[in-house]
């Protein structure tokens, strides 16, 4: 089983502990780019895939994303196809 395998596994679980690391690195396995506009955007991030971009808040201080945010990939991966 491949890392992106395994990744979307643990993703699709919905665990409470799926941190941005993790996120971040799946997002990177299915094509997508991290853009963080400079030292000004703060914690709001973009992946960015051809013209498709997915926003989101970087979790801060914890690392773990929130029940939302895990819902939110799932919801972009299925729509363009990558689960």
């Amino acid at each position: 089983m491949s890392k992106k395998q395994k990744l979307i596994a643990r993703l699709k679980s919905k665990p409470k502990d799926f941190t941005f690391d993790e996120a971040k690195t799946l997002m990177e396995l299915c094509g997508y780019v991290l853009s963080n506009k400079g030292k000004t955007s703060g914690s709001r991030i973009g992946f960015i895939n051809g013209e498709k971009i997915f926003k989101m808040h970087k979790p801060h201080p914890r690392k773990e994303l929130l029940h939302y945010q895990v819902k939110e990939i799932i919801d972009e991966l299925k729509q363009e196809g990558l689960l």
